[in-house]
């Protein structure tokens, strides 16, 4: 199944939620961004800053982020907890959104593989209708959530292009990564 532009989003499958409350599902009428990240990318780490902003700017116009660490380098889940909430409590004191682990790669599964993206960060939203409005990387969405806040985005010409060129960046960054690596 392709997880893209109006395809529903995918169940919430976090094992452990380090910062705010848990999460099971999306509730109707919010806007959702889905940060997929890990303590280790420096991409990854330089759009924290940018979600507690947008966090803030958009608290009362019905957005939650929720960030998702994925690829967590450790042996356990308990390691990992560890090392990410002391990171956390070090790197990003002013945090004011979700943050969950996914060691068993469940949202991976669900979310990162159908969407053709291969690397982090990559962001998701939700619109209202628990549908998905973008996939791309967080510093598009200061320019793609008050589009998505309107309600045109998602059917737009804009947003398909979007898609389309998420999808064959992703592919190109795939082949490179096939071809350096052994067989």
């Amino acid at each position: 199944m392709v997880l893209g532009l109006e395809s529903p989003a995918p169940l919430i499958k976090v094992e452990i939620w380090l910062r705010g409350q848990s999460l099971a599902s999306f509730k109707p009428g919010t806007v959702y961004v889905v940060e997929f990240w890990a303590t280790w990318c420096s991409p990854c780490v330089a759009a924290m800053s940018d979600l507690v902003q947008l966090q803030e700017k958009y608290k009362n116009s019905g957005i939650e982020v929720l960030g998702v660490a994925v690829h967590e380098r450790a042996q356990t889940v308990d390691e990992a907890r560890n090392n990410l909430d002391a990171w956390l409590t070090e790197k990003v004191p002013n945090l004011n959104y979700r943050i969950g682990l996914d060691y068993t790669r469940e949202m991976k599964k669900l979310w990162l593989d159908p969407s053709f993206s291969v690397g982090i960060p990559t962001s998701f939203v939700v619109d209202r209708d628990g549908r998905i409005a973008f996939v791309g990387l967080p510093t598009q969405l200061a320019d793609v959530l008050p589009k998505i806040l309107t309600g045109g985005w998602r059917t737009s010409d804009e947003a398909k292009a979007a898609q389309a060129e998420w999808i064959a960046e992703n592919e190109r960054m795939e082949r490179e990564w096939r071809a350096r690596s052994p067989d």
